[in-house]
C-alpha cells in the first residue's frame, strides 16, 4: 500500500506510525520548505513535490491530509475523484454545503473516505463504547467530553492571537470532533441541534461550551478549548449518565487516567448492593510492542485505513459521521455569533 502525505508537522508523526504498521510512505508536500526539508531529512527514501496536485500522478493507493485546520475537503474530494483512498484530519468541512459535496462525492467514489479522527480509538473512549453497545448503561440520557488544553495565558495568546494562522482564524466552536465524535460513536446517534457559549465573555475565542441534542433524544455538553482541568488521558475526559449506569474516565494521573469507572445502584441489582468496578483496555501492540497509550488512538486509525484499502472493511469512523462532528461546529459558531440560540445541525 502506497501512501502519500499533505503536511509534513503533524503528518511526519503520523507516516512514522504509518510505516511501523506496514505502509508504504512515499511522497509528501508541504507548503513549508523548511518543513518538507525537515521530513526529507527524517525519511530519504519520501519523495518531494511542491505542491498536492502532483501526488495524483505518483500511482498512489492512499493520502493522508494533515494540511490547514480548515482546507481538508477540496483536497479530499479531489483526490477520491481520482480514485485514491483519503484519511482526513479534522475538520471533516467547514461549511454545510462543503459538508453536502464531500458526502456526495465520497458516495459516488470508488474510493474511500476515512476521518483520522485517533479520539474515538483511544483506549477510555473503546471501553465507553463498549460497554454502551453491550447495554451495560442502559439507554444514554447525558454524555459529556471534555477536550481541553491547560497552558499558561500567553501561549494560549500566541496560538490562537494570530490572524494569519488557521487556530486565529477557525472560530472557537471549531475544533470540537476530539469531543463530538465519540459522543457519536458511544450514543450512536446523529447530532440534531446545538447552543454554543463562550465560557468567558471577556475572551470569547479561548474556550466554549456547546449543548449539542441527539437523536436519540439525549443530551450531550462538550467543553473545548483552554482551560484548567486539563487531564492526563490525551486532553480528553468523558462522563455519561445512562438509565442503568453512569461511567467515566478517570481523573488519575498516568496509566489510571485511561481507565472507566462504572457505577450501578442497588436497584439494578439482584443484590441490592451499590457496586462499583473499574475496567482498563487492553493495550495496542505493534511488533509485540505496547503502543503508548496517547498513540493507540493514531495506530488503530492507521490500522483501519489500511484493512479499508486492502480488505475493504469500512472506516473506523467514515464520511457521514465525519461530516456530522464537523458541522455541529460550523453550527456552534452561528450560535455564538447569534447571542447563543439554538441552531440546527444542517446535517446533508
Amino acid at each position: 500500500m502506497r501512501m502519500g502525505v499533505v503536511g509534513l508537522r503533524q503528518g511526519l508523526h503520523m507516516a512514522d506510525w504509518a510505516r511501523r504498521i506496514g505502509i508504504d510512505v512515499v511522497a509528501g508536500c508541504d507548503v513549508d520548505p523548511a518543513t518538507a526539508q525537515r521530513a526529507a531529512t527524517r525519511m530519504p527514501a519520501l519523495t518531494l513535490v511542491e505542491h498536492w496536485r502532483e501526488l495524483l500522478h505518483l500511482n498512489l493507493d492512499a493520502v493522508l491530509l494533515t494540511n490547514d485546520f480548515d482546507a481538508h475537503a477540496p483536497l479530499a474530494m479531489t483526490f477520491l475523484e481520482h480514485g485514491v483512498h483519503v484519511l482526513s484530519e479534522t475538520a471533516a468541512c467547514t461549511t454545510a454545503q462543503e459538508g453536502a459535496d464531500l458526502l456526495a462525492t465520497a458516495q459516488a467514489a470508488q474510493a474511500t473516505y476515512s476521518f483520522a479522527e485517533n479520539y474515538v480509538l483511544h483506549p477510555h473512549v473503546r471501553l465507553l463504547r463498549a460497554l454502551a453497545h453491550q447495554g451495560t448503561l442502559g439507554e444514554i440520557d447525558l454524555i459529556e467530553a471534555d477536550y481541553l488544553h491547560a497552558m499558561a495565558p500567553q501561549a494560549v495568546h500566541d496560538l490562537i492571537g494570530d490572524p494569519g494562522h488557521w487556530r486565529g482564524r477557525i472560530p472557537p466552536t471549531a475544533y470540537c470532533t476530539h469531543s463530538l465524535s465519540p459522543i457519536l460513536a458511544i450514543t450512536q446517534a446523529m447530532p440534531v441541534q446545538v447552543t454554543a457559549f463562550p465560557v468567558h465573555t471577556s475572551s470569547p475565542r479561548q474556550a466554549c461550551v456547546m449543548a449539542v441534542r441527539l437523536s436519540t433524544g439525549a443530551l450531550a455538553l462538550t467543553r473545548n478549548g483552554f482551560l484548567q482541568g486539563e487531564p492526563d488521558s490525551h486532553w480528553s475526559r468523558l462522563s455519561v449518565h445512562g438509565t442503568r449506569a453512569a461511567a467515566e474516565s478517570g481523573r488519575s494521573p498516568g496509566e489510571r487516567a485511561w481507565s472507566v469507572r462504572v457505577r450501578h445502584q442497588g436497584w439494578t441489582r439482584a443484590d441490592g448492593r451499590i457496586h462499583e468496578a473499574e475496567h482498563s483496555a487492553p493495550p495496542v501492540l505493534v511488533d509485540g510492542v505496547p503502543v503508548p497509550r496517547g498513540q493507540e488512538g493514531t495506530v488503530l486509525v492507521l490500522q483501519g485505513l489500511r484493512a479499508t484499502v486492502e480488505e475493504g472493511t469500512p472506516p473506523p469512523v467514515g464520511v457521514r459521521e465525519a461530516v456530522a462532528a464537523s458541522l455541529v461546529g460550523v453550527a456552534g459558531a452561528r450560535s455564538l455569533r447569534e447571542g447563543s440560540v439554538p441552531i440546527p445541525v444542517p446535517l446533508p
